[in-house]
């Protein structure tokens, strides 16, 4: 390709709105221009390093014997229905009316479609396991579009289901799924870890979350440098030290005014008050279910803890989660913020006609002279035992974890929390897709049984922005080999020059003929100004053809090393193909 004939608008200078590196460079790079928020166009430049991000995850796909489809992104409301998922995804989900007044829906994943082809086509364990993909665009209603291609409402994933028809060969489906997503992120030169997280809105038992360390992301993962213990927060755990009790424990609990205080701080420096790890934190929070609609629920921790709502949400199965309004919780409570506790709470919801349900963090199991809200305006209870006093409906790791703790699979590790970007996620789908359309293949024994079902998505734009994140510097990208939009770029310093430019030509001509991706910058542009632009786009060799070319001699950079390396010109094509083969 010659740069005078492609098109590149590079700019000069930094966009203003853009807020993380993989923005500012795609947009510098002229590889991205933005339609309107979360919806970008993807220009040449782009397209060739998602082609060749495509083309890798396709090559590890088929590998592992999967199949490709290309489902359509505008689906009928019912099959939606089918999953329960219409109401699920909420306002995520973009949503529209045909002429005839259908609703319908633009995709935002595929599993509906992919096990409705699944229930019409396949009725035998013998046509199993089956792995089947697409490459599509999907569609999220996203509410607050940010940090260019990372959070958008338009995308490109590869998304891959396995249907099996037992556990055992889920299991292998899943590994198999896992394994070639390790060599898809590393063929595109991404360092990742594997962290365990949620399900989420995909259901299932199971999932992993590919993850890549970068201020851009939005996802908080703790990692053991020492073991390699990874989870994503909402899965995370970490070992905490005990905590004795001083005193005796009490008979019952003591009511105690608390004028004035409103917080935990507010409870440690009140006189007679209690330390943070010895208090009680009460949050009220609304839970809906997909069949019992809203319910209270009180969750408690230690003082000194934090909730994480997805752990909230997941103990409980439901679908969502909501810190209560202040109305609500006074209804609830009689009292408000600051004052409330779970002593009483079941026989006052009872007595109001409405179920409650109290879930407790492990860290407070057998704690006795504890502290908490008496649900009455600025008083409290001092000596409760939370397993005497509070019904507990349900114990589970509610708490956020904070770097420093002692990680949960080693003796000497400590974790580290860091934001981290979602490139993959794998899912043990088992049967709640299956068994919600209906299915289903007859087993060895002629049994009629739910296939059992796994989900695998990755996101090509974001590879791409992963890959910009870990690999530049302050001229611009400096593109992994493998997803380069070029393997070099020949760089005429001079076109007017006629041995020069006949030169480049040539150069240009025999890397080709070597099986190389290049691009000729013929431009007649100042030599300074090319060199910055092949910086810009991080093109891993440029190859310039300039005063020492007469002599025999061109010079090849590194743009990754920043290096320098005179060569022949009868030697360059070798090296070029050595170097470039040497990065695959």
């Amino acid at each position: 390709m010659r740069w005078s004939n492609f098109f590149i608008p590079t700019l000069r200078e930094v966009p203003a709105d853009a807020e993380v590196v993989s923005h500012r460079l795609l947009l510098r790079a002229g590889m991205v221009r933005q339609l309107a928020a979360g919806i970008y166009s993807y220009l040449p430049l782009s397209w060739l390093v998602m082609r060749r991000i495509m083309e890798i995850v396709r090559e590890e796909m088929d590998a592992i014997g999967g199949q490709e489809f290309f489902l359509p992104a505008l689906n009928p409301r019912e099959i939606w229905e089918e999953t329960g998922r219409w109401t699920v995804m909420g306002d995520n989900m973009f949503r529209l009316k045909d002429r005839k007044g259908a609703d319908l829906c633009l995709g935002m994943t595929h599993e509906e479609v992919f096990t409705g082809i699944a229930r019409h086509e396949l009725r035998s364990y013998k046509q199993l396991p089956q792995i089947w993909y697409q490459i599509q665009t999907k569609f999220r209603d996203e509410a607050r579009p940010k940090s260019g291609v990372l959070r958008v409402r338009q995308f490109i994933m590869k998304d891959a289901y396995s249907f099996d028809v037992d556990q055992a060969g889920l299991d292998k489906s899943f590994e198999d799924q896992r394994a070639a997503y390790v060599k898809i992120f590393t063929r595109c030169g991404l360092k990742f870890s594997i962290v365990e997280a949620s399900s989420g809105a995909m259901g299932g038992s199971a999932s992993n979350e590919f993850m890549v360390k970068t201020d851009a992301g939005e996802d908080l993962i703790a990692t053991c440098e020492r073991c390699g213990y990874a989870a994503n927060l909402e899965k995370a755990t970490s070992r905490l030290a005990s905590i004795a009790d001083q005193t005796a424990a009490t008979d019952a609990p003591e009511e105690f005014p608390t004028p004035g205080v409103r917080t935990i701080e507010d409870l440690i420096s009140f006189p007679g008050g209690a330390a943070a790890d010895r208090q009680i934190k009460t949050l009220v929070y609304v839970a809906t279910f997909e069949t019992d609609g809203q319910q209270p629920v009180l969750a408690l921790l230690r003082g000194d803890h934090q909730l994480h709502e997805t752990k909230l949400a997941d103990a409980l199965g439901a679908t969502e989660v909501r810190p209560a309004h202040p109305e609500e919780i006074r209804e609830l409570m009689g009292a408000g913020a600051g004052s409330l506790g779970g002593v009483g709470m079941k026989e006052r919801a009872k007595a109001a006609g409405r179920e409650l349900r109290i879930v407790a963090d492990h860290a407070l199991k057998n704690r006795s002279n504890m502290t908490t809200g008496a649900n009455k305006d600025e008083h409290h209870l001092r000596g409760v035992n939370i397993e005497r006093d509070i019904p507990v409906d349900l114990w589970t790791d509610l708490r956020t974890v904070q770097s420093g703790e002692a990680c949960p699979n080693c003796e000497a590790g400590v974790l580290e929390v860091s934001k981290s970007l979602e490139i993959g996620h794998i899912f043990k789908l088992g049967t709640k897709y299956s068994k919600s359309m209906n299915a289903t293949v007859l087993d060895q024994n002629g049994k009629e049984v739910p296939v059992v079902m796994g989900s695998y998505g990755i996101g090509v734009e974001r590879i791409m922005a992963a890959a910009i994140e870990l690999h530049h510097d302050a001229d611009g990208i400096i593109w992994p080999r493998q997803i380069a939009p070029f393997d070099v770029v020949v760089t005429v310093t001079n076109v007017k020059q006629p041995e020069l430019k006949d030169a480049g030509e040539r150069l240009y001509a025999d890397l080709r003929a070597a099986g190389l991706e290049v691009l000729l910058d013929d431009r007649d542009e100042r030599a300074g100004v090319k060199f910055k632009d092949a910086d810009l786009i991080g093109i891993p060799y440029r190859v310039t053809v300039g005063k020492k070319t007469t002599e025999g001699t061109v010079e090849l950079f590194d743009r990754a090393a920043k290096q320098s390396t005179d060569v022949s010109l009868s030697e360059v094509v070798a090296r070029v193909q050595q170097l470039a083969l040497a990065g695959s």
